[in-house]
């Protein structure tokens, strides 16, 4: 069997169901503590997705078709990415005001999860099928994000009145998408080659859309200058880890 292939495996049950779990032990963590660690993780995350995508997959993408080409698929993917926000995910009207309620949340939450993941199962097989450096730290940047984003489904979940036991399991299903699309990503690019730079670069507008529309600005609603420090640190630390990692083959 191909080791590229058992590699993205690992990797896809990393970014998932992995991503999922540790989540789950943050969870035991008491309530100010698990508060500071997720706000860290994000800062973090923004960091790691930033550097995957401008260090990582857009040289990749460009480099097999042009810079011009590339930064235009890169374009349309974020208008695409808040389209589906907008009108798919997280956008639903349950009242005239257009506010969402919890219970009424639930279910868009975990649709909206299963499409997340099966979009990031899409990203780590064609980083792998372009190389299992470049895949190791797209899927180190899908981890980072991912655990920020489940600690909040679960407190979503749990407070909808939904048990531990059953938002792991909920969470865990909806994260497992990325495995199954993940796998059907890698046969089907596999046998077309040529299209593996432009799912790169389509799946680099995903990175920077989360990073720049969804991090940056729920990290704005802090504005101390000691919080602005750490989130600056830890944004230039994650682009450091992806830059090491990079370099370090």
């Amino acid at each position: 069997m191909n080791v590229n292939f058992i590699m993205m495996i690992v990797a896809l049950l990393a970014g998932s169901v992995g991503s999922v779990l540790l989540a789950s032990l943050v969870l035991l963590l008491k309530g100010k503590y698990l508060q500071k660690v997720s706000e860290y993780l994000m800062y973090l995350a923004g960091g790691t997705l930033l550097g995957a995508a401008f260090l990582g997959m857009i040289p990749n993408a460009a480099a097999q078709l042009n810079v011009t080409n590339a930064l235009r698929i890169v374009l349309v993917g974020i208008v695409f990415f808040f389209l589906l926000e907008k009108i798919i995910l997280w956008r639903i009207c349950v009242n005239q005001n257009c506010e969402r309620h919890n219970h009424a949340a639930v279910p868009m939450i975990l649709i909206g999860d299963a499409f997340h993941n099966a979009i990031d199962g899409i990203v780590i097989a064609s980083a792998f099928l372009t190389s299992p450096e470049l895949g190791f730290f797209v899927t180190l940047s899908v981890v980072m994000h991912e655990i920020p984003q489940e600690l909040a489904d679960f407190g979503i979940l749990i407070y909808s009145g939904m048990s531990r036991g059953k938002a792991l399991l909920y969470n865990a299903l909806s994260g497992s998408s990325a495995i199954v699309v993940g796998v059907l990503t890698w046969f089907f690019l596999h046998e077309m080659s040529h299209l593996v730079p432009y799912v790169l670069a389509f799946s680099a507008s995903s990175f920077l859309y989360i990073a720049m529309a969804e991090l940056i600005p729920e990290m704005h609603k802090k504005t101390k200058a000691l919080e602005s420090i750490i989130q600056l640190l830890l944004i230039v630390a994650g682009i450091l880890i992806i830059f090491l990692i990079k370099h370090s083959h």
